[in-house]
């Protein structure tokens, strides 16, 4: 049996205890008989117009101690094939998002270092950068998955090379991302010009935009994810902008024509077969939520990413 699980909500009411993400036991450091780690990286100095992401993992966790351990979808207990912690959050430092890239970057190899695929909890969409930095020096380049209403592919935006506008253009200038294995899903909304569609192209990932989505379907869209991710090591990142704000309000960008949270839950859980290697959920600003909802679909992503884990894991077995 896996060493890490959640706290027996039938034993222990889940409105007690120190808060952590679904109850798990807060473990940093020395990582021995862990698969997976969910942590904090509560940055939003990258943020270029609401700010308050900083806040997410602490109202993440704090919904989270609704989410009981059997997926009922899937069929699956995640925690019984995988052994999951609370690693904590990384000390970033306000404002300094240079250095604070430094920080994310070597906190993540802590991680990685150990054979351990970490969960990240944002935070603003510049954390994907430094992320992206220590998963290609452990793998190499990865494919990435982005659920996202923006592309976050400009290059500068008020001549600084670094906000949540821009970790992608520089993560595949980098060499961090496969661009052959990667794609964008959900793109939307009005743009500076039509420059902003053309970009990620350019930089070589395929790109369904949200009408697309629309059109397509759940089904066709995750097999067209499916297909460009591939068979090698990918990376999934999940700005919650992806999701209409009528479901999804605490966010820093919202744009309207967006997804409800059952097609995202649809979506995620048909990414079935793919090697994931790394995980985040970006851009929850709690003070703009209503009701926790975005915190809850948040802690709830985390829960479906676990599971497609776990799936993985029973299939091997």
């Amino acid at each position: 049996m896996p060493k890490y699980g959640p706290e027996d909500s039938k034993r222990s009411p889940r409105f007690t205890g120190i808060r952590t993400y679904a109850r798990l036991p807060h473990v940093s450091g020395s990582l021995s008989d862990t698969d997976v780690a969910v942590l904090g990286i509560p940055f939003d100095t990258g943020a270029t117009f609401r700010v308050g992401a900083r806040f997410g993992p602490e109202r993440i966790r704090s919904a989270s101690a609704l989410i009981r351990p059997y997926h009922t979808a899937s069929a699956i207990s995640p925690f019984d094939y995988l052994s999951v912690v609370d690693y904590g959050d990384i000390a970033v430092v306000p404002g300094y998002i240079e250095e604070s890239q430094v920080r994310i970057r070597a906190g993540l190899q802590q991680i990685l270092e150990q054979r351990v695929i970490p969960i990240s909890m944002g935070g603003d969409h510049s954390i994907s950068l430094p992320e992206l930095r220590a998963i290609a020096a452990a793998y190499g380049p990865v494919g990435l998955i982005d659920f996202d209403a923006h592309s976050d592919t400009s290059d500068e935006y008020f001549g600084q090379p670094y906000t949540h506008g821009t970790p992608f253009y520089h993560a595949i200038r980098e060499g961090l991302i496969d661009p052959s294995r990667a794609i964008q899903i959900g793109l939307r909304g009005p743009v500076y010009s039509k420059r902003d569609y053309e970009i990620p192209v350019e930089l070589g990932m395929e790109v369904i935009t949200a009408a697309e989505v629309h059109g397509l379907g759940i089904a066709e869209t995750a097999r067209r994810v499916r297909a460009r991710a591939g068979v090698g090591p990918v990376f999934l990142t999940f700005d919650i902008d992806f999701v209409d704000p009528a479901f999804a309000p605490g966010t820093g960008t919202p744009e309207v024509g967006g997804f409800t949270t059952w097609e995202s839950q649809a979506l995620v859980r048909e990414l079935h077969g793919i090697r994931f290697v790394g995980f985040d959920v970006v851009e929850v600003l709690p003070d703009y939520d209503v009701a926790e909802t975005t915190s809850l679909l948040a802690a709830n992503l985390i829960f479906e990413f676990l599971t497609l884990l776990a799936c993985s894991v029973r299939g091997q077995r």
